[in-house]
């Protein structure tokens, strides 16, 4: 017998929604202690960054991590459109992610569309998948060079 998808009850949407939150939070604070705290510490753990390889397996997970925080000067992330699902133990978050970000001189605007899975623990949501791809973006202005 298998489950299908159901939307994620209150309870459960709020809880998955936190758990994507700290994801997010950890993200834009270069926080790596709170990024190995977040991730699931067993079989079935991966990470597709925009434009990188699959990477398998916490410790490779937290290293991929440890290098975007390391080479990323700063980041502002804001996820919009975000849906829930759960499945068994598993809760999804599908989400756009809206990233602005500097690397050397120069700072990047770009969107992706995320997949965040997370299994239930005895210590909460524990993410298992993050993948993100590059979203096709229309541009309506030229970017003036100034930040709000």
């Amino acid at each position: 017998m298998t489950s299908e998808p159901r939307s994620a009850s209150d309870g459960d949407r709020t809880e998955l929604l936190g758990a994507n939150a700290s994801f997010y939070e950890s993200l834009e604070n270069f926080d790596l202690g709170a990024m190995k705290t977040l991730w699931f510490r067993g079989d079935g753990v991966r990470c597709i960054h925009p434009g990188w390889e699959a990477i398998k397996g916490y410790a490779a997970v937290i290293d991929s991590w440890d290098q975007v925080f390391r080479n990323t000067g700063w980041m502002r992330v804001t996820p919009t459109d975000v849906a829930t699902w759960r499945l068994g133990e598993l809760g999804l978050v599908y989400c756009a992610e809206n990233i602005t970000a500097k690397h050397d001189d120069g700072v990047g605007v770009a969107v992706t569309m995320a997949t965040n899975v997370f299994r239930q623990t005895e210590e909460g949501w524990r993410m298992i998948l993050h993948h993100a791809s590059p979203a096709p973006v229309e541009i309506t202005q030229p970017f003036d060079g100034t930040l709000q």
